[in-house]
């Protein structure tokens, strides 16, 4: 299963460059992936009685968070079906794409990658895991739908089914984690083999999740978005919205269907919203003249019925339910097909302008025909052995109560004559010979499709056929699954295509009669029936939705956002010192026993910070503020150091320092002192919010201090740092190791915040490297002026410089120190590990280097102290420290935690490298990139624009006597 996740995500990546060389060829070639992939289920299909195969990645198994892939009878049913659609579409995609587009290289990647989000989602246990994989089917989906950028529907689809799936996925995750707690377990497995006893908290974890799996499979009243996503390319609905991503929700339902099939809560929005989906589904469809609204309203009504097999809870149904799964994937991903090849062919889908087509295409028609067949419910085709197996079973079952029963029967049946009826009129709507005085487009303009892109449908339409043969073969596949649920009975119900005259044949008769009158009767009343669109449309509901959501949104905003930074930090203080107080005195509190400022020294570090912070509030100087401001971190720091924890106090020693010189960047542009303009009074107000706010940290931490009732954590670190992160030094392994995914996270955020500053500054575009002297003296040679070209300077950049602006003995000091700063920014790089320092430290000192010579040189100077572009930088930091994850995992560890590779060298001997030690690089190089983005946008960038001068007025014209 892992190595079928790794190839379906090789091939996603070099999907591009494939393409792109072959052009629409491509395609056959990405294609074997899937292709390999179903013969990889083919060959391991799980044996009767034989235990699921399952393969485990250990992670964070305190958290419950291995990676656990379980292979199972279900999870290999839709496996086939996402395989085996998946490489049929991509070999359709090679004649749907004839004219390559932009985008349709990146397309192909798209479609493999989901193949390989909806295979990881069937075989994974760990419920997170799988809601990891269902996330990635939704944003893929997004994509996917939105290949048409230009096209505003498709853009708003697109967005409409992101909404919708996440809204729905996110609800999901809750009541994952719900059932977690509450059972002890998050596999899959462990919750359907012991389901938790009944209760009001278990109905909303149930209900939750359901929510999660109802609006992925589209059941009301989530089932506006697939109509909507039809915007989609045509290869984009056969496989998504026929084969694979609205199945997610249905696998969904029948891997839980055994474990709570019998609540309650399960069963109302399961049946009966399932049951109103498929009536309503299809009556739908007979309104659309689009021949792909009418299969994706159809889609919506099958999925509707598929879901009330699948999660009545009964085994002989579920037997029902998992061949409506496989036939509808077959036939409906067949007839998407065969819409594509005639949009493809006439240039239009819409059924008035279509005519005798089935004339010019006999072969289009007669795979149409059998798909439709199949659709339809007729023998001879694996969609009748379904649906005469549900019409059955639900009415002998023993999940539901008689009258429940014989009703949801007769509610299916009402529905399976809706498909009869919206079956024939998409085959004569397609491929009828109809009236028309002018001949059609279809007729008139036809392109014969090649042969390689009827393939594809053709194959699909025969399977139906021959699944139909092979019923009873395919059913006793299908048996292992359904023996997990009750069967009511003595024995499970084999599948075949006919079980003798009974009530299915009945059914099946008033089925046919039925939708072909039904049929009929629109076709020569429509002008009387479908006059009025829809009063109940969820699709304006939705819209409304959203309207009243910015409404409310821009009210909030309105008058909670007056503009005013004072208030704004403010109300933001004010609600951090009420909430936590009153939390914190109406909740349970320990004692507090104070400890600290044992010593002298501590006392008067803490005397000095305290008047600095006064004396900050105090100067109206800001650059003599920012100075005293700067005194209490460096008061902190020592504190830290005094405590025993030298590497926070050199990491606060150097932020410190960074901070003042950003600070001093930004006081350039401002003026020395605030002007009587720009003071906001309220004085005592602001000192008492900012009184109280120091007085509710110091109180919260007291408190915190004092609540620890057990044996504190560190005492444990630095054991465990040693034992499972090969370093001495507790701090830098908990940041590189430990916790190296909030590590991950928090440099992300460093890299979105630096290109959000640069682009602030920037405004119109972002800038490169910053500039160099050989630049400037080139153009300076152009221009004529050689005079600053021949100084000698101690800095390359200061030729470049005012001479009044510079400072020989800080040039002659930074050509001295320089040198020694890289060096102590590579020791504390490498020695972080078991010394105070790290790729944190190290980067900051590489930084203040940096500074030292932007300070000294210039921006000039910053350029040829690094002639690297910052966003180059943060960009390979960011790769260095992703990549550690898979090279973890390559050498069998957990993702990113250290492994050791024993090294022995001629020279050097035996030593060994921890894998955090690259992870601590990509930190590294991120801080250095950071300090260079910041330098740059608000050092350099600022220079040029002072240096730039403003255009002369015009002069005045002269008088007219002058003249």
């Amino acid at each position: 299963m892992i190595l079928v996740l790794i190839a379906l995500a090789v091939s996603a990546l070099i999907s591009p460059p494939i393409i792109k060389t072959l052009g629409s060829r491509g395609f056959y070639v990405l294609a074997l992936a899937p292709a390999a992939g179903l013969a990889w289920v083919v060959a391991n299909w799980p044996a009767p009685g034989a235990p699921p195969r399952v393969e485990t990645i250990e992670w964070i198994p305190s958290l419950q968070m291995d990676i656990v892939l379980r292979f199972d009878t279900l999870s290999a049913v839709m496996s086939v079906l996402i395989l085996g659609v998946g490489a049929l579409v991509l070999i359709y995609c090679a004649n749907y794409f004839q004219q390559m587009r932009r985008r349709v290289a990146v397309f192909g990647g798209e479609l493999v990658a989901f193949a390989g989000a909806m295979f990881g989602l069937v075989v994974s246990d760990n419920t997170l895991v799988m809601y990891v994989f269902w996330e990635a089917t939704t944003v893929l989906s997004f994509m996917l739908v939105g290949f048409n950028t230009v096209r505003a529907t498709s853009r708003r689809a697109a967005t409409q089914a992101l909404l919708v799936t996440t809204f729905g996925g996110l609800a999901m995750l809750v009541g994952i984690i719900m059932l977690g707690e509450r059972t002890g377990s998050y596999l899959l497995s462990d919750l359907v083999a012991h389901p938790p006893a009944g209760s009001v908290y278990i109905d909303v974890a149930v209900i939750l999740v359901l929510i999660g799996a109802l609006s992925k499979s589209a059941i009301v009243p989530f089932h506006f978005w697939l109509p909507g996503a039809m915007a989609a390319p045509t290869p984009v609905s056969a496989y998504l919205h026929a084969a694979a991503m609205v199945k997610a929700g249905v696998y969904l339902v029948a891997r839980l269907a055994p474990a709570f099939a019998p609540l309650l809560s399960w069963q109302i929005p399961v049946i009966g919203l399932g049951l109103l989906t498929m009536v309503l589904g299809g009556w739908r469809s007979l309104r659309e003249l689009d021949l792909k609204l009418v299969l994706a309203f159809g889609t919506v009504s099958q999925l509707g019925f598929i879901t009330v097999l699948v999660g009545v809870g009964d085994a002989n149904v579920a037997m029902a339910g998992l061949a409506m799964v496989v036939a509808h994937a077959m036939f409906k991903a067949c007839l998407f097909m065969v819409v594509g090849i005639i949009d493809k062919s006439t240039g239009t889908r819409d059924i008035r302008k279509l005519a005798r087509l089935g004339a010019r295409l006999p072969g289009l028609a007669a795979v149409a025909a059998v798909a439709g067949a199949s659709m339809a419910g007729l023998p001879f085709t694996f969609g009748f052995v379904g649906k005469e197996t549900a019409f059955g079973s639900v009415w002998d079952t023993g999940a539901l109560s008689p009258m429940q029963r014989h009703a949801v029967d007769v509610v299916l049946l009402v529905g399976s004559v809706i498909t009869f009826a919206y079956t024939t009129r998409f085959l004569w709507g397609a491929f009828g010979r109809k009236v028309r005085r002018l001949p059609t487009r279809a007729v008139a303009q036809l392109d014969q499709p090649a042969l390689m892109f009827l393939v594809p449908p053709a194959l699909l339409s025969a399977a139906g056929v021959v699944a139909a043969f092979a019923s009873g073969w395919i059913g006793s596949l299908f048996e292992p699954y359904a023996q997990s649920l009750p069967a009511y009975g003595e024995e499970i119900e084999h599948l075949a295509q006919w079980h003798g005259f009974g009530l299915p044949v009945v059914f099946s008769i008033i089925v046919v009669a039925g939708g072909a009158g039904l049929f009929l009767f629109l076709r020569a009343r429509r002008a009387h029936v479908f006059v009025h669109p829809p009063r109940l449309n969820a699709d304006r509901i939705y819209d409304g939705a959203l309207r009243t959501a910015d409404t409310v949104s821009l009210w909030v905003t309105r008058n909670t956002q007056r503009g005013s930074l004072p208030i704004t930090q403010g109300v933001i203080l004010s609600t951090a010192v009420i909430l936590p107080v009153s939390v914190l005195f109406l909740g349970r509190r320990q004692s507090l026993h104070l400890a600290g400022f044992d010593t002298v020294e501590e006392i008067v570090i803490g005397f000095v910070m305290v008047a600095a912070a006064i004396a900050t509030a105090v100067l109206r100087n800001r650059l003599a503020g920012l100075l005293t401001l700067g005194i209490t971190g460096y008061g902190c720091g020592a504190l830290f150091a005094m405590y025993g924890a030298p590497d926070l106090a050199l990491t606060q020693f150097l932020v410190e320092s960074l901070t003042l010189v950003v600070f001093v960047l930004v006081l350039r542009k401002l003026p020395s002192e605030a002007t009587p303009k720009l003071r906001t009074g309220h004085r005592p107000i602001r000192i008492a919010i900012s009184v109280a706010f120091g007085a509710m940290l110091v109180v919260i931490g007291l408190f915190a201090a004092a609540a620890r009732s057990t044996e504190p954590l560190h005492v444990y670190l630095g054991d465990a740092a040693y034992e499972f992160g090969h370093g001495a030094n507790a701090v830098n392994v908990l940041l590189v190791d430990i916790r190296a995914w909030d590590t991950l996270g928090e440099i992300s955020v460093l890299i979105v915040a630096a290109t959000g500053v640069a682009s602030m500054v920037f405004r119109s575009r972002r800038f490169g490297a910053v500039p160099r002297v050989t630049d400037s003296a080139l153009a300076q040679r152009r221009n004529g002026d050689d005079a600053a070209h021949g100084r000698t300077t101690w800095l390359r950049g200061s030729e470049m410089r005012d001479p009044a602006q510079r400072s020989l003995i800080l040039e002659a000091t930074t050509r001295l120190v320089f040198p020694t700063l890289v060096v102590l920014s590579v020791y504390f790089f490498f020695a972080g590990h078991n010394a105070p320092g790290g790729g944190f430290a190290g980067g900051l000192v590489m930084g203040l280097a940096l500074v030292l010579r932007y300070l000294a040189g210039g921006r000039y100077e910053l350029g040829e102290a690094m002639r690297v572009e910052a966003g180059t930088i943060l960009g390979a930091g960011l790769a260095v420290s992703a990549t550690t994850a898979a090279v973890s995992l390559a050498l069998g560890a957990p993702a990113l935690s250290s492994a050791v590779i024993d090294l022995s060298l001629p020279v050097f001997g035996e030593f060994h490298i921890v894998t955090a030690l690259f992870f601590d690089l990509g930190i590294y190089l991120i801080v250095v990139g950071l300090v260079l983005d910041i330098l740059r946008s608000l050092g350099a960038r600022l220079d040029v624009a002072d240096a730039t001068p403003e255009p002369a007025e015009p002069a005045a014209p002269e008088p007219e006597e002058v003249r």
